[in-house]
C-alpha cells in the first residue's frame, strides 16, 4: 500500500531536531478519542503533526524528541498491550511495537509518563511545545515544570524557556516530498472519480444526500475510507451558502448543484469543487456565470509557479471576476475602482485558495515578514474562485438570483510551473454536459 516510509518519518524527525537549540526537548501529544454520544466515539483520526513525525495511529500517545540524548533521541509513550482491551477495541502496538515498527529509540507505557517525562524535561534549557491545542495536556506540562521548579533547592534545574513548535514544524510540512505528492496525487484521482460518479448519477428528484452517498462510496471503494471534511452538496439556493452541509433537500429541474468534497487518503486531503446543472443542461445565465468562474480559475492557476507569490492567484481571479461582472451588468463602474473598493465581495467573498496537505486548510504562513510568501516546488494549494448571487439580492435581475458557482482544483508547485492533481474530472461546461447526457 502507498504510504510514507519509516525512513522518511525518521528523516523528518532528524530535520526537526537539527533546527532545535542545543540541550532542548520537544513534546508532541497525539490526538485524543472524541465522544460522539454516550458510549460511542467518532472514528479516531491522528493529530497531523504527530502523524507527520511518527506515522503512529493510536490515541493516548506522546512523542518526545531529545537531541543528543545518549540513550536515544526518539522517545514514545503509548498504551501497553492488553489482551482484554484489544478483544473489545482492537490491536495495540504497545511500547514494543513503537520500537520495532515505528523506529522509536525508547518507548514506555503511557501510564508511566508522570514518573519518566519530568526527568527528561529536567535540565533542558528549552522546551518546544505548542501551547493552546490541548488544555488538559497544557496543564500536565505546567504541573511537571512547576514540580521541577519546586525542587530547585535540592538541585533540580527547570527549563529556562518555552518555544512554540509550530513555526519550525509547519514550515517543514508546507513543502511536500515526492512520497507525499504521490499520495496526494492518488487522493486527487479518487476524488475526481467520485465527482464524475456524482455527475453521472444526478437527476431531478434525487436528494442532495444521495449524491453525497455516491461520492463517499467511491472514496471508500478506492481505499480512502473517510472524507477529508464534511461533504457539501448544495442544490439551487443552497449553492450560495459557502459551508452548507445539511445536504437534505431535493434536487430540482433547472437548478445548479455545487459539490465541494474530497477524500482523505493515508491522512492526506483532497479538496475539489464542481458545479453542474441538475438536469444536465446549463441555462443561459448559469452558463454565463459558470464560464466566468472557470475563466477566473484558469487565470489563477496560470500564476502558480516558483517565484510568484501566494496572492498573485487571488489577484488574478479578482480581476477576471470583476471585469466579467461588469460585462454582465451585475456591477457598474470602472474595474480598477471597483477592485479597490472591494465591490466584487458582494459576489465573491472568499479568497482564491489555501494550502493543502495533512489538513484540508493546511499549515504554513501565507506571509513572511508582512510580505506574501514566494511559491516553492512541493507546495500544494487549492484554487477555488466562486460567484454567489444571493436569492435575496434585489440589486440584480431575478434571472440571476440563486445562482452559486465554485470551481476548485488542487495544484502542486513544480520546478518549472505547476501540476493539477485533480484534473480527472471535467470542468468546461461543454464537457460536463457531454458527461451527464452520456
Amino acid at each position: 500500500m502507498m504510504k510514507i516510509s519509516k525512513t522518511e518519518h525518521a528523516r523528518r524527525r532528524k530535520n526537526l531536531m537539527a533546527m532545535m537549540e542545543p540541550n532542548s526537548i520537544a513534546i508532541i501529544p497525539s490526538a485524543r478519542e472524541q465522544s460522539r454520544s454516550r458510549d460511542t466515539d467518532y472514528p479516531f483520526r491522528q493529530d497531523s503533526d504527530f502523524h507527520y513525525l511518527t506515522g503512529f495511529s493510536e490515541p493516548d500517545s506522546v512523542l518526545v524528541l531529545t537531541p543528543g540524548r545518549r540513550h536515544g533521541q526518539y522517545v514514545m509513550f503509548c498504551r501497553e498491550r492488553d489482551k482484554t482491551r484489544e478483544l473489545w477495541d482492537g490491536y495495540r502496538a504497545g511500547p514494543e511495537g513503537a520500537i520495532a515498527d515505528h523506529g522509536a529509540d525508547d518507548a514506555f507505557p503511557i501510564n508511566d509518563i508522570n514518573e519518566i517525562l519530568p526527568g527528561l524535561i529536567e535540565g533542558r534549557e528549552r522546551v518546544y511545545y505548542s501551547m493552546g491545542r490541548s488544555a488538559g495536556f497544557d496543564e500536565r506540562i505546567m504541573a511537571w515544570v512547576n514540580d521541577i521548579r519546586a525542587r530547585q533547592g535540592t538541585g533540580a534545574v527547570p527549563p529556562g524557556e518555552f518555544t512554540d513548535l509550530n513555526h519550525m514544524l509547519h514550515d517543514m510540512r508546507l513543502v511536500k516530498s515526492a512520497a507525499e505528492l504521490r499520495i496526494m496525487r492518488k487522493a486527487g484521482q479518487i476524488t475526481a472519480a467520485a465527482h464524475v460518479r456524482a455527475m453521472q448519477y444526478c437527476q431531478p428528484g434525487r436528494y442532495e444526500y444521495q449524491l453525497q452517498a455516491e461520492l463517499e462510496h467511491e472514496f471508500a471503494s478506492n481505499g480512502a475510507r473517510y472524507p477529508a471534511y464534511s461533504s457539501i452538496v448544495g442544490g439551487g439556493d443552497n449553492a450560495c451558502v459557502l459551508h452548507y452541509v445539511s445536504n437534505e433537500d431535493v434536487l430540482r429541474d433547472g437548478d445548479l448543484v455545487l459539490i465541494d468534497a474530497g477524500c482523505e487518503f493515508q491522512c492526506y486531503a483532497a479538496d475539489v469543487t464542481r458545479t453542474f446543472p441538475v438536469n444536465g443542461r446549463f441555462s443561459k445565465e448559469q452558463r454565463a456565470i459558470y464560464d466566468l468562474v472557470l475563466k477566473a480559475q484558469l487565470s489563477g492557476i496560470a500564476k502558480i509557479k516558483p517565484g510568484n507569490h501566494w496572492n498573485q492567484s487571488h489577484d488574478a481571479t479578482v480581476k477576471v471576476i470583476t471585469e466579467g461582472l461588469v460585462k454582465l451588468g451585475l456591477l457598474k463602474g470602472r474595474v480598477p475602482q471597483l477592485i479597490k473598493d472591494g465591490a466584487y465581495r458582494e459576489f465573491y467573498m472568499h479568497r482564491a485558495g489555501h494550502w493543502l496537505g495533512l489538513d484540508v486548510h493546511d499549515v504554513g504562513d501565507y506571509q513572511v515578514d508582512d510580505t506574501w510568501r514566494a511559491l516553492e516546488p512541493g507546495m500544494v494549494m487549492t484554487i477555488e474562485p466562486g460567484i454567489y448571487i444571493s436569492p435575496d439580492n434585489r440589486k440584480v435581475a431575478k434571472r440571476w438570483r440563486g445562482i452559486g458557482v465554485r470551481i476548485e482544483d488542487n495544484v502542486a508547485v513544480t520546478a518549472d510551473g505547476h501540476e493539477i492533481l485533480t484534473d480527472g474530472v471535467p470542468k468546461s461546461a461543454d464537457d460536463i454536459e457531454a458527461l451527464m447526457v452520456a
